[in-house]
């Protein structure tokens, strides 16, 4: 049985399944629409077209007019081009069925050959010759084509990234003199060329940089040439590595990182969630580099990088298969496939291929198993919030590092909290920019302006409240006092990023304190602003006073502190019969003027005693002289009621006369 947790990299498990390569079927890959194309006999007995998305699987014939050498649909598969020689590329409107008459274009020049075509944008073609590109239109309706540019330059191969129509052409003798082109509608735009450095000269000087050796990558937004460097043989070698040269707007190339692969021999590369993934065959195992994850190696100029995990196997996986016939059909088996075959082919982003099974994959990360497999968590934690799928596996470590048997120092937990916190907070800044720009404009520039880190998982407070510390407090077999310490550790933290802390935190931290009667540690929380003063708390505090009588002091004191909680006082006091605290509370902050005097008087006769009663109605009299002139209450008062009572209690006498 495969161990689950051995493994971090698999293959999609349902491939897109093709006609195998075979003597009268050959198969082609299209990297721009991401399709598999399987030619039976030049066409003649049907082309399959299998892509990821069914909509746009198709079947067609066409004539054989000899051997296919590459196909490919426009970007709206409207057009089909199908070169079969190296002179021309001949072209079949394709809407609805194949149209039956084919148009054709010839590359310029006697003695040129077309070593490649690719579409790089709706009706446009590029022709890669030996002697530079040739860019055309597409007139369907004409049939036709039309010349839209040429540029001339010696070209030994090519390699073509369809993501963002940029064409690398290999020349020199050496071949590692590179040249970037980027294609927009109807214009080439000619990047600035580079040379790739060599481990070693020929002489006589060859062709020894090849087509295999390069791809193209998008890593962190930003576009690089990936070139896979073999080391010479001898007792001194260290085996291949990656050298990453960063693509520049106005200047060449620039080299800013090698990837150490330690090893020897036929490799391929892919690039999974910003990871570049390197697959070697002679071990049978694939590795993972990030490089965004701090460098602990630098000359200050390039960055060596070295796997984020030893070299493993990917998952093993079966696949379905016809096999022995039956009365009711072929009864269907599964095999075991083989892995790094000789027959692989790898396409950029994650697409791996065998032709001979016909089968496209794409490849994928496994983040669970790294949880065990990375043991330093704060490195755990950087290489997770790099990943686009990482968010649950994040609160997993953040609640693992808490368990009995599994607790890191409180140091250590402390330098998570951190790192969660600092992209919390840096997706607070941009949201905030956003509301204050609602064009939209603001986000980029502030991401512009921080360091080339691009962090898409943000772990807010409801996340780890929900999924961590919650859960984390209710166990019993957790000491309260290391919940407690994690819980103020996490305050801390936002605190320091200068995140507003929610006041379900402050909740959690208080009953867990209240829960094992420590309210000498509460009282010094509170003493101490460790929690922060806020309605809800003094609220919470209130009703703790019947198993901690000072709570209501403190809660009174949190809510004189916070600067709009005048009515939650005043009510809290004459909650307590505490009328004259409140009329006082009223009078100190210029509240007493606009204080309700039916409430404050309903309050008064509720108490029973005719003293406070007097006091409290004696107040408003006063009041009313010093608004109105007289000591009567006005009608929309509704104070009839306690006048009335005034009157029978003290007698008519002690109501102040009119003047």
């Amino acid at each position: 049985m495969v161990e689950e947790h051995n493994f971090y990299v698999e293959l999609s498990t349902n491939p897109v399944r093709f006609e195998p390569i075979s003597k009268a079927t050959n198969v082609f890959y299209d990297e721009v629409k991401r399709q598999v194309f399987a030619v039976r006999s030049g066409g003649a007995l049907g082309v399959v077209v299998r892509g990821p998305d069914e909509r746009t699987s198709t079947t067609f014939r066409m004539e054989d007019k000899g051997p296919v050498i590459s196909i490919k649909f426009s970007y709206d598969l409207k057009i089909l081009a199908i070169q079969r020689s190296q002179k021309t590329v001949e072209f079949i409107n394709f809407h609805t069925s194949v149209d039956s008459a084919e148009y054709s274009q010839s590359c310029k020049g006697k003695n040129t050959k077309i070593i490649g075509f690719n579409w790089t944008n709706i009706n446009e073609v590029v022709f890669v010759t030996d002697h530079g590109l040739e860019l055309y239109q597409v007139i369907p309706e004409k049939k036709t084509l039309k010349s839209l540019k040429n540029i001339n330059i010696s070209v030994n191969w090519f390699v073509f990234f369809a993501d963002n129509s940029l064409l690398l052409l290999s020349s020199s003798t050496l071949g590692n003199v590179l040249n970037p082109f980027h294609f927009k509608a109807g214009t080439i735009l000619k990047m600035a060329k580079f040379d790739v450095d060599l481990p070693q000269v020929p002489k006589p000087a060859k062709l020894c940089l090849l087509e295999r050796d390069v791809t193209i990558a998008n890593l962190y937004k930003h576009l690089y040439i990936v070139v896979l460097r073999h080391q010479p043989r001898g007792p001194s070698s260290k085996g291949a590595e990656i050298v990453l040269y960063q693509l520049q707007k106005e200047s060449p190339a620039k080299k800013t990182d090698i990837l150490k692969l330690n090893m020897s021999g036929r490799f391929a590369v892919n690039v999974v969630d910003n990871l570049v993934v390197v697959h070697h065959q002679a071990s049978k195992t694939s590795m993972i580099f990030d490089i965004r994850l701090p460098v602990t190696e630098s000359d200050g100029y390039v960055n060596y990088h070295y796997p984020v995990l030893a070299p493993l196997p990917i998952r093993p996986i079966k696949l379905r298969v016809a096999g022995i016939p039956t009365q009711t059909g072929l009864e269907m088996r599964e095999v075991n496939i083989d892995l790094y075959s000789p027959n692989w082919v790898v396409f950029q982003p994650n697409t791996v291929i065998d032709a001979r099974l016909g089968c496209l994959w794409h490849v994928h990360l496994r983040l669970e198993p790294l949880v065990t497999m990375i043991p330093e968590k704060c490195r755990l934690i950087d290489f997770l919030l790099l990943r686009k799928e990482s968010k649950k596996v994040i609160l997993v470590v953040c609640k693992q590092v808490l368990l009995p048997g599994q607790q890191c120092s409180l140091a250590i937990i402390a330098r998570m909290f951190d790192k969660l916190n600092q992209v919390y907070r840096n997706f607070l800044e941009d949201e905030q920019l956003a509301a204050q720009n609602p064009e939209g404009g603001g986000t980029p520039k502030a991401a512009a302006a921080r360091p080339a880190i691009i962090r898409k998982i943000v772990i807010d407070q409801s996340d780890m409240y929900t999924h961590v510390l919650t859960p984390i407090a209710e166990r019993k077999d957790i000491k309260y006092k290391f919940v407690v310490a994690v819980l103020v550790e996490y305050i801390r933290s936002l605190n320091h990023y200068q995140i507003p802390v929610q006041h379900f935190l402050y909740e959690l931290v208080i009953n867990t304190l209240v829960h094992h009667n420590c309210f000498y540690q509460l009282h010094q929380f509170l003493q101490y602003h460790v929690l922060s003063d806020s309605k809800p708390i003094a609220c919470l505090l209130l009703s703790l006073e019947s198993c901690y009588p000072p709570a209501h002091q403190l809660a009174l004191d949190m809510l004189k502190r916070v600067s709009t909680a005048n009515e939650e006082i005043v009510e809290v006091l004459l909650s307590k019969n505490q009328l004259l605290a409140a009329l006082r509370f009223l009078r100190s902050v210029g509240g007493a003027d606009s204080a309700s005097a039916r409430k404050f008087l309903d309050a008064a006769l509720n108490t029973a005693d005719s003293m406070l009663f007097y006091t409290v109605f004696k107040f408003f009299e006063q009041r009313n002289i010093k608004l109105r002139g007289h000591p009567q209450f006005m009608p929309g008062e509704h104070c009839e009621k306690y006048v009335k009572h005034f009157e029978a209690t003290f007698g008519i006498e002690s109501l102040a006369p009119l003047p």
